[in-house]
């Protein structure tokens, strides 16, 4: 079955791009939708919920500045689908980057980059990594370390991801101290599906090789390690590799 795709994007031209971008990126038989603003956005939305309930978008672009409104609203309203968001845009700045994963976009691409480098972003989505321009993913970091005196954010690069004591898992933050964490009650609320991806994924597969080992879709692989990480209450593989470990599945 083919894989349903929407883009929301105005310009016929970049539409016309961004299509081809989504094919060249994917081995998957693609389904690929167009609205060029949200009113037709929302109307695909409606008439595939209508004619297949069970059906829906699994990957989604959206540009921000549409003619009846911003793409961030369409983020917002589509929170709990299962579908992959994107923000395809012109605009690199903070008062765009961040609104729009606060919104819940999976990833941030610019249409200014080179039809190679955003077919590469594309395809990191098949290997459990974000898509980020690479201009992105430096304002990220720059963002979060603002400046190299040892002075870091949340999410700065060493602040680690922890290490595995006999007790639980030992979190070792910015200040030294380490706080000894129970694994999460939710733990047992891992379906069977769930626990046999997230053995794979703590063994350092990509999701298309997880796909092929388990026989499914990449695009179903994605919705069981989103689950696991909510589940889980982590935002990482190396989180959830940590808590696998724990379990006894690595």
């Amino acid at each position: 079955m083919a894989v349903k795709v929407l883009i929301i994007e105005d310009n016929p031209v970049a539409r016309s791009f961004l299509c081809r971008v989504v094919r060249e990126s994917f081995s998957d038989p693609m389904d690929i939708s167009e609205a060029g603003d949200l009113e037709g956005a929302r109307r695909h939305i409606s008439q595939l919920n209508q004619s297949d309930p069970e059906a829906s978008f699994r990957l989604v672009l959206v540009d921000l500045e549409l003619p009846d409104g911003n793409g961030m609203e369409l983020l917002a309203e589509m929170a709990g689908s299962p579908a992959l968001k994107i923000v395809t845009t012109l605009y690199s700045d903070d008062d765009h980057l961040f609104p729009a994963l606060q919104c819940g976009a999976d990833g941030y691409l610019l249409k200014e980059d080179r039809f190679e480098v955003l077919v590469e972003e594309l395809q990191r989505i098949v290997k459990g990594q974000p898509p980020l321009s690479p201009a992105i993913a430096r304002r990220l970091l720059s963002h979060f370390r603002p400046n190299s005196s040892g002075d870091s954010g949340p999410m700065a690069l060493n602040s680690g991801f922890g290490t595995l004591s006999s007790s639980g898992v030992h979190s070792t933050f910015g200040n030294g101290r380490g706080v000894v964490l129970d694994p999460p009650p939710e733990w047992e609320r891992l379906t069977p599906r769930e626990s046999e991806v997230l053995t794979y994924l703590s063994k350092g597969f990509t999701i298309k090789e997880i796909a092929n080992l388990m026989g499914i879709k990449w695009f179903t692989v994605n919705d069981h390690i989103k689950s696991i990480y909510k589940k889980l209450n982590v935002s990482s593989r190396a989180e959830a590799a940590v808590l696998a470990s724990k379990q006894g599945l690595v």
